[in-house]
């Protein structure tokens, strides 16, 4: 059975960081595409960012472009999200994703594990 545990979030001022971890229970880790979507309170989960098994290419939403980086760690079976100049409008719960993009990486019909969530508070 797929488990994906999220951890790191947490409270943080505004430019301020964070690194999300997302440790995941899966027997061939490195072939599956990884994303972090958000979903901040009254709004549709949104894409966030992407790293894609085959050649750990990485994708990125506009609005965090340049301030989040996503890696992964095929070895520890994690997938990271390091967050920096975050701003209130980064405040959500942050979801990690396990699929294989063949909808795109960017929509959640590619994935078709979800961890539980860690929500992201940033302080104004």
């Amino acid at each position: 059975q797929v488990q994906l545990v999220e951890s790191g979030g947490g409270l943080v001022q505004a430019g301020g960081s964070l690194r999300l971890s997302c440790a995941a229970s899966i027997r061939t880790f490195n072939v599956y595409t990884m994303g972090w979507f958000r979903q901040a309170p009254g709004e549709e989960r949104q894409f966030v960012a992407a790293t894609v098994g085959r050649d750990s290419s990485t994708y990125y939403a506009d609005s965090v472009k340049g301030r989040f980086t996503v890696s992964r760690d095929n070895a520890k079976n994690t997938v990271y999200l390091q967050m920096n100049n975050l701003k209130p409008e980064d405040a959500a719960v942050y979801y990690c994703a396990a699929g294989f993009s063949n909808l795109g990486y960017a929509s959640m019909r590619s994935y078709g594990y979800w961890g539980q969530g860690t929500q992201v508070t940033v302080s104004s």
